[in-house]
């Protein structure tokens, strides 16, 4: 609509009685957004340009019926033009309205066409994260496969795990008791850096059986001692050494995080332990632990995924296990294929991370020189 030659907008509006509506918002439409869990639908409306007397403001009113009755939901500036409607019920229609506040009045647009949110089976934005974790998968079924079958999977040769042989050889020699600790004084049974520590307790505990080496392990957590105990008792019966097994060994102390490490610190001076083995989830006690170690004059072998405290384990320990290496360790030496696939399918998994990233940094740029090919990258990057 459009206003006629010397005709003010109050006397076009008077013109029509009742004012007409849409006479400051048109196209009001409200649509379910894609791609979510529901709840929310999009409302949008145009705001054309043959407005009279200045809006002051836009409020949006929303309804169950057409018929109403209508409930303001939010006050807006009138150069907003879209407002994203949340916390709705699934399935249930709604209807939306928009009166324009003005000088010369209040003016309403038409009601909105109905609206319903619903929950999306599929988000189509993330068919690249359902590649990768099919591709992912895959590898690890794959892989897991393979060592079932007897094939030899490649893992790299991990120095700290070579010495574990060394290490309670050594304590063997000197007739004197190896220690473990599956982790510092904070750790649970919940913390995947103890799981994979007690898979490195195990292999540990069976070469301890075999060469008849007592085996220390305190703990700060119970269910990691009850833990600790039944691995170690089955190491024990595997090497055919049952009654080797001493319970008293596997000894819960506290879980007061530096009474738990003078505990240990304690144990290192009157047992005087050959070898170490601190492997697991450390937080300030790794130097204080490391460092009792070495003055004891113990070969000492410690693995943590805390970055804050490598570096003290570096210094203080003879070998180290670095971050994943840790998780390794429970397939290096366990062998079992289920480890096993899933090792070799995060090496896989990461080296085509690698080459993708790689790819997209060549495509972006030659897209410097050659602008269709950022299309593929973009298109890529928008998807994550």
């Amino acid at each position: 609509m459009a206003l006629s030659a010397g005709l003010s907008f109050s006397e076009a509006v008077s013109a029509f009685d009742p004012p007409p509506p849409n006479f400051y918002v048109e196209n009001l439409k409200a649509e379910d957004v894609p791609n979510d869990a529901g709840g929310e639908l999009r409302v949008t409306w145009e705001l054309p340009a043959y407005q009279g007397p200045e809006i002051l403001v836009l409020r949006l009113q929303r309804a169950g019926s057409q018929e109403g009755p209508f409930s303001q939901i939010v006050e807006m500036a009138p150069g907003i033009s879209e407002y994203s409607d949340q916390g709705l019920a699934n399935g249930k229609k709604y209807f939306y309205r928009i009166d324009a506040v003005t000088d010369a009045g209040v003016f309403a647009s038409r009601v909105s066409e109905p609206a319903v949110p619903r929950a999306s089976w599929f988000n189509s934005q993330r068919v690249s994260l359902l590649i990768a974790l099919a591709l992912f998968a895959g590898l690890v079924l794959f892989f897991i496969w393979r060592a079932r079958r007897g094939a030899t999977l490649f893992v790299r040769k991990i120095t700290g795990l070579s010495a574990v042989d060394e290490a309670i050889g050594r304590a063997t020699e000197m007739g004197r008791p190896i220690l473990y600790l599956p982790s510092g004084g904070l750790s649970a049974v919940s913390d995947i850096q103890t799981l994979a520590s007690l898979v490195i307790l195990g292999r540990v505990a069976e070469k301890a059986a075999e060469y008849e080496t007592p085996l220390l392990v305190p703990c700060s957590d119970p269910l990691v001692m009850t833990l600790a105990q039944e691995i170690v008792k089955a190491s024990y019966m595997n090497a055919g050494r049952p009654d080797a097994y001493r319970a008293e060994n596997i000894r819960y102390l506290t879980n007061e995080q530096f009474a738990y490490t003078a505990g240990v610190d304690g144990i290192m001076i009157r047992e005087k332990p050959a070898a170490n083995f601190m492997i697991g989830t450390f937080y300030a006690e790794s130097l204080i632990l490391a460092e009792t170690g070495y003055a004891t004059g113990a070969i000492q072998i410690a693995g943590t995924a805390m970055i804050t405290q490598l570096p003290f384990f570096v210094a203080a320990c003879d070998y180290t296990l670095i971050g994943e290496e840790i998780y390794a360790a429970s397939a290096y030496l366990s062998k079992e294929p289920v480890l096993m696939g899933t090792i070799k399918a995060q090496d896989w998994g990461k080296a085509i991370a690698i080459g993708l990233i790689i790819l997209g940094v060549i495509l972006e740029t030659l897209a410097l020189k050659y602008p269709q090919l950022h299309f593929f990258a973009s298109r890529w990057l928008a998807s994550q």
